[in-house]
């Protein structure tokens, strides 16, 4: 075990347990492990235990989850673990008396290459927009969210079918081997960091919410395209499907796009017993993947055995 460093361990979701997990076959010698409380999800509002947490339950490691980062009771939990590391992986904002503990302080992990794609939503965007690459970059935590110093970045080509569940697994790994790369350089003390452009023209990671995840069938086929795959397959993509009188929220979790010169209205559905398509400006999106309300996500051929489109059917 490398007992020089001494790490704090701080993350909540899948994406954080693979760099964990690799910190420990690294033989590094984590201290402590700091995650979100549980709380109650799904129908029976049962009470969940975060991805981390139930990893680190399983190698015995020591938990704490507070509700409060700024409490007197965590900081002396927390100054008591004596770590001179802390390591930080999709988890939130930190108060300076937190990242300013340890000796060799906090750096993050970020899933974009920063300054590109600060925020909450790096991977989904990435897609969304279109680019022809990304990667992990870790950095020292300071005051503000994803700016403080670079220590490495790392890059990987998206694939012009990916989606953000493939990419974000690629950038799990990623950046698990970029973390052991950065510990290794702390402890030889030959960190260099990098200072982000103070004025460099970036594009944001918003919080994805309910507007911005919605099929705009005005925009541009790669635009469609991109922003499905984007959200495929969390939370997804979303459009209007308005038939027979009613208007139904629906899903797409996968597509292709078909350019093609027609006249059609934008928004119309064009379907046989197998496939499922709708008119945009440069063709047409073949939807292979959607769910209905109340309904799994299913493949469009599925749905087609037992749903009919009207004649005047639009996706809006």
């Amino acid at each position: 075990m490398n007992k020089d460093i001494k790490i704090v361990f701080m993350g909540t979701p899948e994406f954080a347990v693979t760099t964990l997990k690799t910190i420990l076959d690294h033989n590094y010698n984590v201290v402590g492990v700091i995650t979100a409380p549980d709380k109650p999800a799904g129908r029976g509002r049962k009470m969940h235990e975060s991805a981390v947490k139930v990893f680190a339950k399983q190698k015995g490691l020591n938990i704490l989850q507070p509700t409060n980062l700024k409490s007197e009771a965590f900081l002396k939990q927390l100054e008591a673990l004596e770590a001179n590391l802390q390591i930080i992986v999709a988890f939130r904002m930190l108060p300076k008396v937190v990242w300013d503990m340890p000796k060799y302080g906090t750096f993050n992990l970020h899933a974009s290459l920063l300054p590109n794609y600060r925020g909450a939503a790096p991977i989904n965007w990435a897609i969304i927009n279109g680019e022809t690459k990304t990667g992990v970059s870790t950095f020292f935590i300071d005051e503000r969210i994803d700016t403080g110093e670079m220590i490495l970045q790392q890059d990987i080509a998206i694939d012009p079918s990916e989606n953000a569940g493939s990419l974000h697994d690629k950038l799990m790994m990623l950046g698990s081997d970029l973390i052991i790369d950065t510990i290794k350089l702390i402890e030889k003390g030959d960190v260099t960091t990098t200072p982000q452009p103070e004025d460099a023209i970036s594009k944001t990671a918003y919080k994805l919410n309910r507007d911005n995840c919605k099929i705009d069938f005005t925009q541009p086929i790669d635009a469609i395209y991109n922003k499905i795959r984007g959200l495929s397959p969390y939370p997804a993509a979303w459009c209007e499907l308005h038939n027979n009188k009613e208007i139904l929220d629906i899903k797409i979790y996968k597509a292709e796009k078909e350019l093609e010169d027609h006249n059609m209205e934008i928004g119309t559905i064009i379907s046989d017993k197998s496939t499922l398509k709708v008119s945009v400006k440069e063709g047409f999106i073949n939807i292979l993947e959607i769910k209905l309300p109340g309904k799994r996500n299913m493949e469009v051929k599925s749905l087609l055995n037992g749903y009919n489109f009207d004649e005047d059917a639009k996706l809006r």
